[in-house]
């Protein structure tokens, strides 16, 4: 028995507007993207906003931002697991230590999409990385440690760990530029990010070696507590201070002339790149994350340029 014609055509009416209905809602699927730091330093602060104006341009995507509030690498792997859970489309790191993090990172590529932001993890199987060129950040602090003490002198460098990629290139930057100088470096000093610890190392420095001519912090937390020792000793301007990133008081510190100079990065577009660019990856737009590497640049600031430098800052920040 053959149906009528207008039962035919309801019914083919019928199974494009439910075809429709599911399009739609496959195109209303908001992506799942995450952004876990590597401490809980000021400094993400920036970064989030970064993560929050991406994820409002984009309309489609909702970003879950991580601070591991310990700074280890355990707390920050299960912050990884939790988000695997949860299943989403794409995770950016700062890995707290990518040597022992490898394996673990290139199980997390198996399962979602994986970049790195800030610190590198170059031998894992993530996609790309985005952020500083942190080797010639070094580089440029060594050269406000050059201008600071133009007739040499013995310096400390501080950090949270030394085995952090971004760490390592900072260290390997400075050493660099120092080479050739009459600048000593004296030793390194981790802190494990603990701003407490941080700070008591920079006093027992100025205890333990008088004749050190300035103090060098790779974190950014590490300016502040260098700030904060110097002044306590009675030393500011005698040992100078330089350091990196854009802390209040780091900023205070350099405009007020007790810290020579930073070397800030731009952790607003870490965040809002390593947003946008995985969203347009996952829709299919392969040049997004393509090169493997793209380095947004630093800039160093000393007293002069802090005030358009803060006038810049309020305005990404919405302040």
């Amino acid at each position: 028995m053959k149906l009528p014609v207008f039962r035919i055509l309801s019914a083919v009416s019928l199974a494009l507007a439910l075809a429709a209905c599911n399009n739609d809602s496959s195109a209303g699927k908001k992506l799942k993207l995450a952004f876990v730091s590597n401490n809980a330093a000021t400094f993400w602060t920036i970064a989030r906003s970064g993560c929050e104006s991406a994820e409002k341009e984009l309309g489609n995507v909702e970003v879950d931002f991580r601070i591991p509030s310990t700074g280890g690498a355990a707390e920050q792997q299960q912050i990884i697991d939790d988000l695997l859970a949860k299943g989403v489309d794409g995770i950016a790191v700062s890995p707290i230590d990518p040597a022992n993090q490898t394996a673990f990172l290139n199980r997390v590529a198996e399962q979602t999409l994986l970049i790195c932001h800030d610190s590198d993890a170059p031998d894992s199987k993530r996609l790309a990385y985005i952020g500083t060129d942190n080797f010639a950040a070094g580089v440029e602090a060594g050269k406000l440690i050059k201008e600071a003490l133009p007739d040499g002198g013995k310096i400390m460098v501080f950090v949270g760990y030394t085995d952090a990629e971004n760490a390592k290139q900072r260290f390997g930057g400075i050493k660099k530029e120092l080479e050739g100088s009459k600048v000593e470096v004296i030793d390194v000093r981790t802190d494990d990010t603990d701003t407490v610890r941080a700070q008591k190392n920079a006093e027992d420095t100025l205890v333990k070696y008088p004749d050190v001519a300035a103090l060098v912090g790779l974190y950014n937390y590490n300016g502040p507590a260098i700030l904060n020792a110097v002044r306590a000793a009675g030393q500011t301007g005698k040992v100078k201070i330089v350091c990196f990133d854009e802390n209040d008081e780091t900023l205070e510190g350099v405009e007020s002339g007790d810290i020579y100079g930073t070397v800030v990065q731009q952790p607003f577009e870490f965040g809002r790149q390593a947003i946008t660019k995985m969203a347009k990856h996952l829709a299919g737009d392969k040049e997004a994350l393509a090169g493997g590497k793209q380095i947004v640049p630093t800039r160093t600031l000393k007293q002069a340029d802090v005030a358009e430098f803060k006038a810049s800052l309020k305005k990404i920040l919405g302040k």
